[in-house]
């Protein structure tokens, strides 16, 4: 086939396109913001992209199908090329579901937090005990070196957004992928231009939750209420997995951050089943490779294959990830933006990197982060650390499904709550004051974060370069 991807170079649709393409078909794109990693991703695989949308780009050469990815809008001349000419389209989960997932046993991995670490960790452990699985996640995983696998096993291991289809399916992608196991790693209230609050997102969740058959199985995180809700009539086996909850399933106790990663003991049903070491650091990390220890307990793996294969996994892209060192000072990125990713992230750094300074660079750039949403929640968000520059927040209009937005995140404001709160903060215009405010700042031995789910404008190299 030759199918046509409308806004390629989003994570999932990139790497679906991907997959496509390694097994055989004709794959050609268009996009308007493409950047690294995916920019990078599709030019190794030879996947055509053309920059902007036009009608020509589909009518010229009509494609088998078109694949219309969530972010391309009802007026996109590309897509209303294709639909007004009839040919033949569909929205990335279903193309993923009907072209690469159907047949398989569908793991997915849904939650407001964790979901490509995890998706990651659960492909990399059946890998590694021989089960050779297929992979789709919304990042770059060290493991497989890319964001897709098309393996010979049973398993098909996808990550499982929250976020609406398309334009003409309003449904969030994940009831599209049909989980035999279903793993719930958080649920809090985000995507504000889609939700109205975090009961419109529980609604949405205990849908997937009812329309598991019997034979399915859910592994979900402990001592979260709102997961507690919205398992309140699951059909089907449910497993919790918590970190010092001695209530669940399956219970990391004793957590021990070391130079190289984290060593914790997993408790299986009040029983010792052994110990376990995570290339990672921070609590969340651990839930999540509990969840994906508990995903390979119900595939029948044994717990000392589990925990044998779990040293091998290497991580993620832009999920703390060190971009390099200059001048004696270590700059990260990570893809944190919600509250709670930033808390924990900087938790995280602080067991990673002990005894030195954690300065944290931030852009509110999603459509909920750059509103009022958040505004308390992030003074508190940044407490870890022992400094922080906010990036001021511009006024384009930021989409939402429920009218005009009036109130916006006050990045000044925030920086004086994040001092006020004992923490040093500052806002800057832009990343040329940044750079310049963190060269003039930062000193050998501290380590920068950069957080955002964009771009950033490449921030980190270019402190990299101003640093050195």
């Amino acid at each position: 086939m030759h199918i046509h991807f409308v806004a390629i170079a989003g994570t999932g649709m990139g790497s679906l396109a991907g997959l496509l393409k390694a097994r055989g078909h004709e794959v050609t794109g268009s996009d308007e913001g493409v950047y690294p990693p995916m920019s990078t991703a599709l030019e190794r695989w030879g996947i055509p992209v053309e920059i902007g949308f036009r009608g020509e780009n589909v009518s010229a050469r009509p494609p088998d199908l078109v694949v219309i990815g969530n972010a391309v809008r009802p007026e996109n001349p590309e897509a209303r090329a294709a639909i007004d000419a009839g040919m033949a389209h569909a929205s990335f989960p279903d193309a993923l579901f009907d072209h690469a997932i159907s047949g398989k046993h569908s793991v997915v991995v849904t939650g407001t937090h964790g979901k490509t670490t995890t998706t990651s960790l659960v492909a990399t452990l059946l890998y590694e005990v021989g089960r050779d699985p297929s992979l789709l996640v919304g990042g770059i995983t060290a493991n497989f070196e890319g964001s897709f696998r098309d393996g010979a096993g049973p398993e098909f291991v996808v990550e499982g957004d929250e976020y609406d289809t398309a334009f003409f399916d309003k449904t969030p992608k994940f009831l599209h992928y049909h989980p035999d196991t279903l793993v719930l790693t958080s649920i809090e209230f985000d995507h504000a231009d889609i939700y109205r609050d975090l009961e419109h997102v529980e609604q949405e969740f205990r849908k997937l939750v009812v329309g598991r058959p019997a034979e399915a199985i859910i592994l979900a995180a402990s001592g979260v209420a709102a997961i507690d809700r919205v398992l309140a009539n699951a059909p089907c086996k449910v497993v919790r997995y918590g970190v010092d909850d001695a209530s669940a399933d399956l219970e990391a106790r004793g957590l021990e951050a070391g130079p190289e990663g984290t060593d914790f003991h997993v408790i299986e049903n009040g029983v010792d089943a052994g110990v376990a070491h995570l290339a990672a650091f921070g609590r969340i990390n651990v839930e999540n490779a509990l969840a994906a220890i508990g995903v390979l307990r119900a595939r029948g793996v044994s717990m000392e294959a589990a925990l044998a294969a779990l040293p091998s996994w290497r991580g993620v892209k832009r999920r703390q990830e060190v971009r390099g060192e200059a001048g004696g000072v270590t700059v990260v990125d990570d893809f944190a933006h919600h509250p709670t990713a930033v808390r924990e992230t900087l938790d995280a750094l602080g067991q990673r990197f002990p005894g030195r300074r954690i300065i944290a660079v931030f852009e509110p750039r999603s459509n909920t982060s750059r509103r009022a949403t958040f505004q308390e929640a992030y003074a508190a968000a940044f407490g870890s650390a022992d400094h922080v520059v906010v990036q001021r927040v511009d006024d384009a209009p930021i989409y939402s499904a429920f009218g005009e937005v009036s109130e916006r995140l006050d990045a000044a404001r925030l920086a004086t709550a994040i001092s006020d709160g004992g923490t040093s903060a500052e806002a800057c215009a832009d990343v040329p004051a940044i750079v310049e405010r963190l060269a003039s700042f930062c000193q050998p031995g501290d380590v920068v974060v950069t957080l955002s789910n964009g771009s950033f404008d490449g921030i980190w190299q270019k402190l990299l370069d101003r640093l050195s």
